[in-house]
């Protein structure tokens, strides 16, 4: 059955579809020897000669769902110049596994790999649904009023905007552990926060993504999801998607 071209190449595992459709405009796909640059044109799997950069698609490769304790110390990317660690140095599969978001390389705690695309994409957009928990100790002990600023999201003074997130305090001594939940992330987020309130992260870590825990995962360890967990992950994805059309019809209507 005839498909988008980026959805076949975001279900490949080569890219993401956002990624898949500027491959696309770039004049890096072709079907059946044909280069195609038109993000509607569609193709058929099992039919169909699919290349990107020369290289025919495997349609066929079992799509995998991993989730890793990621180490301190290790990168989340699939190379890495400076010759670091990478997630998929301790994730090792004959199939090619992407991250899904990022931790940096001084934060430890849950990431997931995986080679579909959509799942990823699904993830990556749950907001709400898949909230992203954290352990955070800082340096000090903030009081309220400042975890209050953070908490009512704002700008920070390098311009990133913060998204309102929930912050309680988990315990304190010399310093403070908190608990940071947030619904999007951007890069290096939660230290950037914490710095410009003069805080700084001393430790962090992610300790949940949506429903799924580190709970029996120590860190460096990674597991398969089980067919329940995906199912349960997709379902969002369509569930959203359903909201989506509703709106849509309400707004035609």
């Amino acid at each position: 059955m005839p498909e988008r071209l980026q959805k076949i190449i975001a279900a490949a595992g080569i890219a993401s579809r956002r990624k898949a459709e500027l491959l696309i405009q770039a004049g890096r796909v072709t079907v059946n020897g044909r280069v195609i640059n038109t993000l509607g044109a569609k193709a058929d799997v099992e039919a169909d000669h699919i290349k990107v950069d020369g290289k025919l698609i495997q349609t066929r490769a079992r799509k995998l769902y991993v989730l890793l304790n990621k180490p301190k110390g290790v990168i989340s990317t699939v190379s890495d110049q400076a010759g670091r660690a990478k997630v998929t140095d301790i994730v090792r599969v004959k199939e090619k596994l992407y991250p899904v978001g990022r931790l940096d390389f001084n934060t430890e705690g849950l990431i997931l790999l995986s080679n579909d695309g959509e799942f990823a994409k699904i993830v990556m957009d749950a907001g709400d649904a898949m909230p992203k928990v954290y352990q955070v100790k800082v340096r000090g002990i903030p009081d309220e009023t400042v975890l209050e600023r953070l908490r009512s999201g704002g700008r920070l003074p390098d311009g990133t905007r913060l998204t309102p997130c929930n912050i309680r305090q988990l315990k304190e001594d010399k310093h403070a552990w908190l608990e940071v939940t947030l619904t999007q992330g951007k890069n290096r987020e939660i230290r950037k926060m914490f710095d410009a309130v003069h805080h700084p992260v001393v430790k962090l870590r992610r300790t949940r993504i949506g429903f799924l825990t580190a709970a029996g995962l120590p860190v460096g360890h990674f597991r398969f999801l089980t067919p329940r967990e995906i199912a349960r992950v997709l379902k969002l994805g369509r569930n959203t998607k359903t909201a989506i059309e509703a709106v849509s019809q309400n707004d035609t209507i």
